[in-house]
């Protein structure tokens, strides 16, 4: 019998993804989302949803034994760089507090495998190399401090009671999914192709360019993107990879090149035929110039290949639900 999966942060725009990709492989799905930020639309019938907080203990031991949950990804948090720095014990509660008590229920219900979202704001400043898995956690802001504290205990936490485990850092996600299903729908994102996006279906007037000052190329920040579509196919073959060998894993989740922000500007543009309105502005405090992935182990470990490797596909696919998400407002208003 296929063991059921928990999906903590399903009904969001990253999780909303996975679960689609683990109900097409033929996997039973549990969501938790408490829906603070999360849609309960974008979780499929398919799976089971269960709305509640995933610092419950109470409630966490209870959906890990009564759906005979195997394994768990972690999805749920805050990500907000800015906002962390401006309100850290938010970051440390949510992300770190939260995440203690959802791993101890998973050692208590004897759970498999646990695969964690964490992000490559644990990097820090960089130097403007590709970053590796080997290079030193030196976050910037309290947002990448409560994601690599959440990692050091799962890595403790493997080492005293076994417990397989898959850390993914992610880079840059956008895009949405190809056949319009889900996609990134958080009132106020502050993701810059969403918001550039947004602006170009006229849901937003302007939009700001954050810094234009950096050591890069045109002054704006460089960063590498992944295909929401890409990142979920690499937590199914981390989840495979768990099933069949067990261990621990640390992979970057990324395409090891970058663009910046003028250039996603440009693609946008390009892609919708519109020109965007936009405003310099300062820098946000926690920004990083420059962060690419080294996604050499991710590829050389796991039978793990983007097939939307393509700043324009991202862009086309994060348009078109954009627009979706315009003429489903629009006809929310005719209706009423």
């Amino acid at each position: 019998m296929v063991g059921a999966i928990l999906v903590t942060g399903g009904a969001g725009y990253i999780g909303s993804h996975v679960v689609l990709t683990l109900l097409e492989a033929g996997y039973p799905v549990v969501v938790l989302d408490d829906l603070s930020t999360g849609r309960r639309a974008a979780v499929p019938k398919a799976a089971r949803f269960v709305k509640g907080d995933v610092g419950d203990r109470a409630l966490l031991s209870q959906i890990l034994g009564q759906h005979a949950v195997t394994n768990v990804m972690h999805f749920a948090g805050a990500i907000v760089v800015p906002e962390s720095v401006v309100d850290p014990l938010k970051y440390y509660l949510q992300n770190t507090g939260k995440s203690r008590n959802l791993i101890q229920a998973c050692i208590e219900a004897a759970v498999s495998g646990f695969i964690f979202s964490s992000t490559a704001a644990v990097y820090g400043q960089g130097d403007g190399a590709p970053v590796s898995e080997t290079a030193p956690a030196q976050p910037a802001s309290p947002y990448g401090t409560s994601k690599l504290m959440t990692e050091w205990m799962l890595r403790d936490v493997a080492r005293a009671h076994g417990l397989n485990t898959a850390v993914l850092r992610y880079f840059n996600v956008a895009g949405a999914d190809p056949k319009g299903r889900s996609g990134q729908s958080t009132p106020g994102a502050t993701h810059l192709i969403k918001v550039a996006c947004e602006t170009a279906c006229g849901r937003r007037p302007s939009m700001k360019i954050f810094g234009t000052d950096y050591d890069t190329p045109d002054g704006t920040c460089i960063r590498d993107y992944i295909h929401v579509t890409d990142l979920a196919d690499a937590h199914l073959a981390c989840l495979q990879a768990l099933e069949n060998q067990g261990g621990q894993f640390l992979f970057n989740c990324g395409y090891g090149h970058g663009y910046s922000v003028k250039q996603v500007l440009e693609a946008v543009e390009r892609v919708s035929g519109r020109k965007l309105k936009t405003r310099q502005a300062e820098r946000r405090p926690g920004d990083v110039a420059r962060i690419v992935a080294d996604v050499s182990a991710i590829r050389r470990q796991l039978a793990w290949r983007p097939r939307c490797n393509d700043l324009d596909l991202i862009v086309k696919t994060a348009l078109a639900w954009e627009r979706k998400l315009v003429a489903e407002s629009e006809q929310v208003v005719e209706e009423a």
